[in-house]
């Protein structure tokens, strides 16, 4: 498609636009009274922002029939990891700095922050098997192994809410709970949705006029 060819480089540059947003707001000494918590808190928003993305690909390309969409998957789920790195090394960086006995402490003793890096171990071999080789590799695998995509939205989404829950501001986290429940919703009803729609749809084309 020649469209994929301007497409998927526009798609490129926004979606490390936020990255190179929090350089800029850095640079201009604009990261608020609290930086670490501002690299940590947008980092971990875009990081739930391109998991949804990645996640409505599906449901919009049953839904309009444009198969191409599905060629842009795989950059959004990247971005994803790209952020949660970004966000995991925002923590262990500036907010720990390299101590792994304070770090494992965290986990242990933080509900909120065991949950995040169980969803960032999970995130990693998604990542890893991205490339076509690995596709080809693993075969019918590979969508298994895809399929923790649940599983890690479910628990980055518990992640931010714990975490905005000690500091009583949960509107950003109602609004992914809400989209996540809708995007996992969408894929448990639609199989029922086909097989009612489809008769119906034979139905019709029968009683149609020649």
């Amino acid at each position: 498609m020649k469209s994929l060819r301007w497409l998927k480089p526009a798609l490129f540059v926004l979606s490390l636009f936020p990255f190179l947003r929090l350089f800029l707001l850095g640079f201009q000494g604009e990261l608020g009274a609290n930086p670490i918590e501002f690299i940590t808190h947008s980092t971990g928003f875009w990081t739930l922002t391109f998991l949804c993305l990645t996640l409505t690909i599906t449901p919009l390309r049953r839904l309009t029939g444009w198969q191409w969409l599905i060629r842009l998957r795989r950059m959004l789920g990247l971005f994803a990891f790209f952020y949660a790195l970004c966000h995991l090394t925002t923590y262990v960086w500036f907010d720990q700095w390299f101590s792994i006995e304070d770090i494992v402490k965290d986990i242990w003793k933080r509900p909120f922050i065991t949950v995040g890096f169980a969803a960032f171990l999970l995130l990693v071999p998604l990542a890893v098997t991205s490339t076509n080789r690995m596709m080809k590799r693993l075969g019918r695998r590979w969508s298994q192994l895809h399929r923790l995509v649940y599983p890690i939205i479910l628990l980055g989404v518990i992640h931010f809410w714990w975490l905005k829950q000690d500091k009583n501001d949960l509107s950003e986290p109602f609004i992914f709970s809400g989209i996540v429940a809708v995007l996992l919703l969408f894929r448990v009803l639609y199989p029922f949705w086909q097989r009612f729609a489809k008769p119906r749809r034979a139905a019709a084309a029968g009683a149609a006029p020649p």
